[in-house]
């Protein structure tokens, strides 16, 4: 009996090795989840899953995370390039603005200079 079950066995694994009938990898994770947590429920929820991903996208699921992790960190240049850029323009806007702040600031001093200059003259000039 052992002997007939351990053919059986043996027939079936080289069907699978040999042919190529199934994708060794996706009966491999699975199972080693299954041998090592002792639960069947997750490995074949693990194998269902990967299999709907497949169908889906055309990528097993470790190829669609690697792809998704390099879309967001070409997101994250492109937001951090778009930040940099805002940054620049938004400094060069504060400093045109203190620049002509600056510049009414100066008028404002020296118009109320030249008023006190003015009075300061007009006074020596109506003493003399």
């Amino acid at each position: 009996m052992k002997f007939r079950l351990l053919r059986i066995f043996t027939i079936i694994l080289s069907f699978f090795f040999l042919t190529g009938f199934a994708p060794i990898f996706s009966f491999v994770g699975p199972g080693l989840t299954a041998f090592t947590s002792g639960n069947i429920y997750k490995a074949s929820a693990q194998f269902i899953i990967n299999q709907k991903i497949e169908k889906e996208t055309g990528k097993n699921s470790l190829a669609l995370i690697k792809d998704t992790f390099i879309e967001e960190k070409d997101k994250k240049i492109k937001k951090n390039s778009f930040d940099e850029d805002l940054r620049q323009l938004v400094e060069t806007r504060i400093k045109m603005t203190r620049q002509k702040l600056d510049n009414q600031n100066l008028q404002k001093l020296l118009k109320k200079r030249i008023e006190i200059t003015r009075s300061i003259i007009d006074l020596n000039n109506t003493n003399q």
